[in-house]
């Protein structure tokens, strides 16, 4: 196809194409697939969103990192809860753990994924380990996010409620986006042949629960909430806590915050 033919194609695709609302509407419908725990469908209504408003909400994560432990049950109950494979190189979320050497030195090492045999190395006191801590990590769900910026089709968008999300029946599987993506969130996923990464569980979300990292973290280091009230426990972590994002410098107005983020955090 001449680019002159693909151009034009383009265009008559957002000319006719559906509102960002309905699209929204759509991904969070289709979000819970039948293949997902609990087989909910991809009708609106059986999914018991009612009246919901996108453009009433503005949603966010905060994420404190002296209460992280390192267990893992976050990325298990992320995996259950979207049907992401069950293998140990595809996550929507997944846990580093940094350890501060006592001659400067980072070492970082993500403790979700467990492949090859195990390594030899020194116990922590013959590191000279100074201190380590773990940081989860997931998509930003940027404002202004890069993936959304070099999607061909319009498949990656920005939902009114500020979460980031991919319309798979969009999506050709181009892998722009998660190139694109800064902070390395994306991935395609093997099943589907379409680009893959965390919606906030938008399929929960939107009916009022938790995300299912949220739900599942026993010593409540992750924290969501709706920016736009001011009840919401994130908001009052913003009152109360020193946050962060990662890579200030990109511009890329994150929606993750951490509190306790330390400097050689990338």
């Amino acid at each position: 196809m001449k680019r002159s033919q693909f151009v034009k194609g383009m265009i008559v695709f957002f000319a006719v194409g559906p509102s960002l609302e309905s699209i929204a509407r759509a991904a969070y419908a289709k979000s819970a697939d039948s293949t997902k725990a609990g087989g909910a469908g991809t009708d609106p209504a059986d999914m018991g969103l009612g009246d919901y408003d996108p453009s009433e909400h503005y949603y966010g994560m905060g994420i404190e990192i002296d209460k992280c432990i390192g267990c893992n049950r976050c990325v298990e109950a992320c995996k259950a809860e979207n049907g992401v494979p069950q293998d140990p190189y595809h996550f929507r979320t997944w846990v580093e753990r940094y350890s501060i050497l006592a001659n400067g030195e980072t070492e970082v090492e993500c403790i979700s994924t467990k492949t090859g045999p195990p390594q030899e190395e020194p116990p922590p006191e013959k590191r000279d380990v100074v201190r380590s801590f773990f940081v989860p990590k997931l998509c930003n769900h940027c404002a202004d996010s890069p993936c959304v910026q070099v999607c061909p089709v319009g498949a990656t968008f920005v939902s009114p409620d500020g979460v980031v999300l991919i319309d798979k029946d969009y999506c050709l599987g181009c892998r722009y986006c998660i190139q694109a993506c800064p902070y390395g969130a994306r991935f395609l996923n093997p099943r589907t042949k379409t680009a893959d990464k965390c919606t906030f569980c938008y399929h929960r979300i939107v009916k009022g629960l938790q995300p299912a990292c949220v739900e599942v973290c026993p010593t409540q280091a992750r924290v969501f909430g709706d920016l736009k009230s001011r009840a919401s426990r994130l908001v009052r972590l913003e009152r109360m806590s020193k946050l962060s994002v990662l890579k200030p410098d990109l511009n890329t107005r994150p929606k993750v915050y951490y509190s306790q983020l330390d400097g050689e955090v990338r």
